[in-house]
């Protein structure tokens, strides 16, 4: 099939690439030129603007948006929902908030272009293994994609969520949940890092990935990283945030749901941002307070 890709970062340059292996001709857009000639290179055809992209593609179009969530989104939204003609299709496959991407579904529809939210997961390693894709909207765009989609997954590696937003909902807790099992692994290595007995950590972790009942592919990553690096020397241990956590949190408590586990993962990686701990220094402050405990002073 025709399909039209907007941004080639590392995410959308890897699905291109594996569109392109499947056979599909792919209309590739970025705002950095060198990103399109890169693409254009392996086979791509190259499109300067978002117009001369949607011109390219015979009807009914199929436009897949992989840029930054928020603005980048936003602006593309905008730009081809006067672009598109009806009974075409635009693809979100970044990390949109689910409202978002149910208001946006229905400022297309209002033009007649359908939208699909697809929930994208796979990082650097999809253009080897494939991408998992959870995808809300409109049946009929969902089934007019699906050739795209069964090439960008492994076998079974797609669904049709439900309604627009379905998809990115689902991605957003995935995330969340990511949070939770990284923590997890951090914690209970750290632990076995402490351990009064000289364990070979990446041989445990491997170990571990042979029938264990907390075998993973985050497991298997671990084994690999410990292999290559045994006290993950060089590594500073500042953990960022992809928004999605703090998403999956908000919907929590909106809904009263308790995911304690996926809460304090959250909150574990921005206590690994501080050099400081203010919440700390006043435990220390208090304790000099009320029974004399020795502080320790900064030099």
């Amino acid at each position: 099939m025709d399909i039209g890709m907007v941004g080639l970062g590392r995410m959308g340059a890897n699905m291109t690439r594996r569109l392109l292996q499947g056979g599909h001709r792919v209309v590739a857009h970025d705002r950095d030129p060198a990103a399109i000639q890169a693409l254009v290179a392996e086979g791509a055809s190259g499109a300067a603007s978002l117009r001369e992209l949607v011109e390219a593609l015979p009807p009914p179009r199929v436009v897949w948006l992989m840029v930054p969530a928020g603005a980048p989104v936003e602006e593309a939204v905008q730009e081809l929902a006067g672009l598109l003609q009806p009974g075409d299709v635009l693809v979100d496959g970044g990390n949109s908030h689910y409202r978002d991407s149910m208001r946006r579904a229905e400022t297309l529809r209002r033009f007649g272009v359908r939208f699909l939210d697809a929930g994208t997961s796979g990082g650097i390693w999809g253009l080897q293994v494939g991408y998992c894709l959870m995808v809300g909207g409109d049946a009929e765009a969902f089934a007019l994609v699906e050739p795209a989609l069964r090439t960008l997954a492994p076998e079974g590696g797609y669904l049709h969520t439900g309604a627009s937003g379905s998809g990115h909902f689902t991605k957003m807790v995935h995330n969340g949940i990511e949070y939770g099992m990284l923590q997890a692994l951090g914690e209970g290595f750290e632990l076995l890092h402490a351990a009064p007995f000289a364990l070979d950590l990446p041989r445990l972790a491997e170990l571990w990935t042979r029938g264990s009942v907390i075998r993973s592919w985050l497991l298997e990553l671990l084994a690999a990283a410990l292999q290559k690096n045994p006290t993950l020397a060089g590594i500073a241990g500042y953990v960022e945030d992809s928004g999605e956590g703090r998403w999956t949190v908000q919907e929590a408590v909106d809904r009263a749901v308790p995911i304690p586990v996926l809460a304090l993962s959250l909150f574990a990686r921005f206590a690994s941002r501080q050099e400081e701990s203010f919440a700390a220094k006043v435990i220390a402050a208090l304790r000099q307070e009320f029974g004399g405990h020795a502080v320790r002073r900064l030099e």
